[in-house]
């Protein structure tokens, strides 16, 4: 089968050792991302299968209604809300995905943010290779309230980290979310006021559906200290869309520290918040580790193997099945 890998920006795919399982296949990889469906139509042309990591590339109805030899498409994980799964079941391309990631590598770089903007890391850095010597004064962790927004396979680790620094930790979410949150000993916070308002640090830690699209608002960011800090490393748009920009400029809270954009990938820097100061960016690395590289794509490529071998697994698509006669 030829086989097509999107948004492989680093040029790592073929540097995994579960490449080694595509033995036989004409594999083709892209480092750049084509997210216009015509575009991305013409690019999958001459495919039988393409594999998808993450959400870096929406599958709308307008690219599956253009596309002729695409018989699979690979997700990474179950998440597929990216994905227009009628109109790939309509067309007779089966979607198959399962596996999630390690979430202490998502909490790692958390807390990496939290550092980084309170002790001022990259400035410090800057300078000092620019020959200045402590130019500002950070924050500690210790003493100080941390909100955590979503008490799940994250957000508990972030939660626990930040008891081991000593800190006060707050946690908001859904009643499992809480429940469990309070059983591991945390505290549960009284309101969605007094969470945002109390908070030195709030970090974010839902994943995006229809549910909690823009659900942390402009108002809730108003309420936030000025000397508090922000944390997104889930997915952009659980903010309400400007909100952020808005909020950090208006100095409530005072500080961001962001993994995530509503339009990946960002290139030239073409993002506001990547012009302010009171604000740490990274280029979305949350998952971006090898061993959960590995993980990804190797339940990806267990869906191509599987589908080659004429037995699919982790069919997300069930209906599809009757189409192809699977």
């Amino acid at each position: 089968m030829k086989i097509a890998v999107l948004d492989d920006y680093q040029d790592v795919f073929r540097t995994l050792k579960c490449y080694s399982r595509l033995k036989g296949h004409n594999v083709v990889t892209y480092q750049d991302s084509v997210k216009e469906p015509a575009g991305l139509a013409e690019r999958l042309n001459g495919a039988d299968a393409v594999i998808l990591l993450q959400q870096r590339t929406p599958f709308p109805r307008a690219a599956a209604e253009k596309v002729t030899t695409l018989k699979l498409i690979s997700q990474t994980g179950r998440n597929v809300n990216h994905i227009d799964l009628a109109a790939c079941t309509e067309k007779g391309i089966m979607v198959c995905g399962s596996g999630a990631g390690l979430p202490n590598h998502t909490a790692e770089l958390t807390w990496g943010l939290i550092f980084a903007a309170l002790r001022h890391i990259p400035e410090e850095v800057q300078r000092f290779r620019a020959g200045k010597w402590q130019t500002t004064l950070g924050t500690a962790v210790v003493g100080r309230t941390l909100g955590v927004y979503a008490y799940g396979r994250i957000g508990s680790i972030v939660a626990n980290v930040g008891r081991a620094f000593g800190m006060k930790v707050v946690c908001l979410g859904r009643e499992g979310s809480t429940a469990k949150a309070r059983a591991d000993g945390f505290e549960i916070a009284a309101s969605r006021e007094a969470f945002f308002e109390g908070a030195d640090v709030v970090s974010l830690h839902l994943p995006l559906n229809k549910e909690t699209r823009g659900i942390v608002t402009r108002v809730d960011l108003a309420r936030m200290k000025p000397t508090a800090l922000i944390v997104n490393t889930s997915r952009a748009p659980i903010i309400e869309e400007g909100a952020l920009v808005a909020a950090l400029k208006e100095g409530r809270p005072g500080f961001g520290a962001v993994d995530v954009y509503e339009n990946e990938p960002v290139l030239n820097g073409e993002h506001p918040l990547l012009k302010m100061d009171n604000v740490v960016c990274t280029p979305h690395l949350g998952y971006v580790e090898r061993d959960t590289y590995e993980k990804y794509y190797g339940a990806a490529i267990d869906g191509v193997v599987a589908f080659a071998a004429g037995n699919p697994i982790n069919v997300l698509n069930s209906e599809v099945l009757r189409k192809t006669g699977n």
